[in-house]
């Protein structure tokens, strides 16, 4: 009776559930394939406003590609970075996939617009879920845990702009990063990680030197973004979680 006469459908005030499906997993076998980016806050010194980081993070080199500070979220100001990104970095279309969240910056016309126009093809997280992004969400991780984080608020613009252009100097060409075996994003980026990596091969190889097991310098040929992970991985990762 119920089915006859169209009732059997969500009736509560709240909104039904609904599926959300996982993006799809990307692979970066070199730089300047898959980049992920986000806008992160910057304390003013006057309560409740905010200066505004866009950052562009190359996941396989772990470089950040560009970067600006300003006192709005805007989708043109988003387009502008990916415009000059593209530019320097010798961008082709259909190159680079650009990943991010669901922020109305990331999705605005203006920007997808200049995405369509520099042929970049746009990836986004699913709503609400942070590990969706976890290369942006760890850049900036490391940049609030700075030494040199100033514990003061930023005093102007100019202020914030001066701090993070020195945090991305020593972030791009001084920081050993432990995700592409401690060798700096830029050495990664542009390809000196090689012979680094080789050297260091042979140096932990010499039997005179080192006894038992030694670290695998090999090069990490891909990385991968958003991939399933099988159900063994998870049931060791759960142990693992619970020895400790």
């Amino acid at each position: 009776m119920l089915n006859e006469n169209n009732q059997l459908k969500h009736r509560d005030k709240s909104k039904p559930a609904r599926k959300i499906t996982k993006p799809k997993a990307l692979t970066a076998p070199g730089p300047n394939q898959i980049y992920t980016w986000d806008i992160n806050y910057l304390p003013s010194q006057v309560k409740g406003l905010f200066f505004y980081l866009y950052l562009v993070l190359d996941i396989y080199s772990r470089k950040i590609v560009g970067w600006q500070v300003h006192n709005v979220e805007l989708s043109a100001l988003a387009a502008d970075l990916m415009v000059d990104i593209c530019r320097r970095e010798k961008v082709e279309r259909n190159q680079v996939t650009l990943h991010s969240d669901n922020g109305s910056p990331m999705k605005g016309a203006t920007m997808l617009a200049t995405l369509q126009e520099l042929g970049v093809v746009p990836s986004f997280s699913r709503q609400s879920v942070s590990n969706d992004n976890p290369f942006s969400e760890s850049v900036f991780r490391t940049l609030k845990y700075r030494p040199e984080c100033p514990e003061k608020k930023f005093s102007d613009l100019t202020a914030a702009r001066g701090w993070v252009n020195k945090f991305v100097g020593w972030y791009n060409n001084k920081h050993y990063h432990s995700g592409i075996k401690f060798v700096t994003p830029m050495q990664r980026h542009t390809g000196e990680d090689v012979e680094i990596l080789v050297n260091r091969q042979a140096i932990m190889r010499n039997p005179e030197r080192w006894s038992g097991e030694i670290r695998n310098w090999e090069q990490i040929k891909e990385v991968y973004l958003n991939t399933e992970k099988s159900k063994s991985e998870v049931k060791e990762k759960r142990l693992h979680k619970f020895k400790l």
